[in-house]
């Protein structure tokens, strides 16, 4: 756990006692900060209280002693309104800050690799650290990715954070001077909480606050909104701009062309390797994600020939496109992190003929940017509260069953490949929604999918990931 001591004897309020948020409080606590934490759970104040965190209710309490708001990234302090808390907060000039920033303020010698997107930040986030890991490095991953940032080992100028920044996260946080800060894509996500798009690309952008000259900003430019930031951030010359692409070479960048790695960083275009030769990183969108993993480490100086053998080697995260099982010739991948239309067309660019569950809670835009991605779908199997407007939208492009859940939907979509017999079939979830009709997250849907996937007969069964506990 993270050292908090410069907080002793500050007032310190914390709201939101998830994850991120008791691992704040606790180290607070633990650093001699007088904590006064709420949540609008009663079973997370609960489990707070037995772990010895001071409960406060922060929406009625005094405020006028409290130093600093740390929210939890989930909870709004602008739009669509801002929480209770948080404007309580603001009505009394009280600053409103996140785990990252204690994090950066507790440890100002370690350098920081942040990585931000729409898509793909995940996996890039894990490919960085498992290169550099593979290269001998002293690092740390979390952030928006597996562990709270106050729960990473402390790192000092010898070590390395690698953290997932989401835009949450990002407008939470004074600029933090990242060494190396990635942003691989921008499409329309989390609209509501940025009060729309502009507001969004803001707070993506806000990864690049605070860098310097010896600073390096990784950017993909395979869309227009990102290469346009690309071209501002060039022309202020304030930290070295290293394009990157999935599908297109880039003069000076790192950039994969059918799925053929490049390093054109000293003006050489070398030939790094096939992607093909990396099971885990399937499509297109894994070409960008590697091409940014391959910039950030040769920016931190490893040996391409290293960084290409940890691509070959990367297994890959779970609920990305995770292969889960083969069952007589076909195969099933978990894509439940795919919550929007945009993450889920990279799944569905990577494979011919695919047996498709989608459906939850749909976000905005529906389908439309997954409609270039439909000649290659066999059958769509559709569940949750968006089934129906799946089914309206599919109607005429693609067939379509309605399957309420996604049990029902593992089986019809299993019954239907084996039926058919199609060489190189998939069955894929990668539902195009948020898991929140039916599902208490992402993680729980794509575990419910491969206990599904687990169950289904066949006399060839290869079962690499059964939902249970890892």
């Amino acid at each position: 756990m993270i050292d908090l001591s410069t907080y002793r004897g500050q007032t310190i309020a914390v709201m939101g006692l998830g994850a991120s948020g008791l691992v704040a409080a606790r180290a607070l606590q633990r650093g001699g900060a007088i904590v006064r934490a709420w949540d609008d759970q009663e079973s997370s104040r609960a489990a707070a209280e037995d772990d010895g965190i001071s409960i406060a209710n922060l929406a009625g309490d005094a405020w006028d002693d409290v130093d600093a708001l740390v929210l939890s990234p989930g909870i709004p302090h602008t739009y669509p309104a801002p929480h209770p808390v948080a404007a309580r907060a603001k009505e009394h000039g009280c600053a409103i800050i996140g785990d990252i920033e204690l994090l950066a303020k507790a440890q100002p010698d370690a350098r920081y690799v942040g990585i931000t997107g729409t898509n793909g930040k995940s996996t890039t986030t894990a490919l960085i650290g498992h290169i550099l890991q593979h290269a001998g490095q002293t690092i740390d991953i979390g952030g928006n990715l597996g562990m709270p940032a106050l729960d990473l080992a402390p790192m000092g100028e010898d070590g390395l954070y690698v953290l997932e920044m989401s835009s949450y996260q990002l407008e939470l946080t004074s600029p933090i001077p990242f060494d190396i800060a990635v942003l691989l894509n921008v499409t329309a996500d989390h609209l509501d909480r940025h009060g729309g798009m502009n507001g969004y690309v803001a707070a993506k952008k806000r990864i690049f606050d605070g860098q310097k000259a010896r600073h390096a900003a990784v950017i993909g430019i395979d869309d227009e909104i990102c290469q346009s930031i690309a071209d501002a951030l060039r022309d202020d010359a304030t930290r070295r701009v290293i394009a990157i692409s999935g599908d297109h070479r880039v003069a000076g960048g790192v950039y994969a062309i059918d799925r053929f790695l490049y390093d054109d960083l000293d003006g050489q275009n070398v030939p790094i390797l096939s992607l093909d030769e990396a099971p885990a990183m399937p499509g297109t969108h894994n070409a960008q994600n590697a091409s940014a993993a391959y910039a950030v480490a040769r920016v931190l100086d490893i040996d391409p020939t290293v960084i290409a053998e940890a691509i070959r080697s990367y297994p890959g995260l779970a609920h990305r496109q995770q292969l889960v099982a083969e069952i007589d010739g076909v195969r099933y991948v978990n894509d439940s992190k795919a919550t929007n239309a945009e993450a889920a067309s990279r799944a569905l660019s990577s494979y011919d003929h695919i047996y498709w569950i989608a459906g939850g809670l749909a976000k905005e835009g529906g389908l439309d940017a997954a409609a270039s991605c439909f000649p290659r779908i066999r059958h769509a199997f559709l569940i949750g509260e968006a089934a129906e407007d799946f089914g309206q939208a599919l109607e005429g492009q693609v067939a379509t069953t309605q399957c309420g859940d996604l049990e029902t939907a593992v089986r019809a979509a299993h019954a239907m490949a084996h039926r058919e017999g199609n060489p190189d079939a998939v069955v894929l979830l990668s539902p195009a929604c948020a898991s929140f009709d039916q599902f208490p997250n992402f993680e729980e849907r794509g575990n419910s999918f491969c206990r599904a996937v687990a169950a289904l007969p066949g006399s060839a069964r290869t079962i690499r990931n059964d939902g249970g506990p890892a």
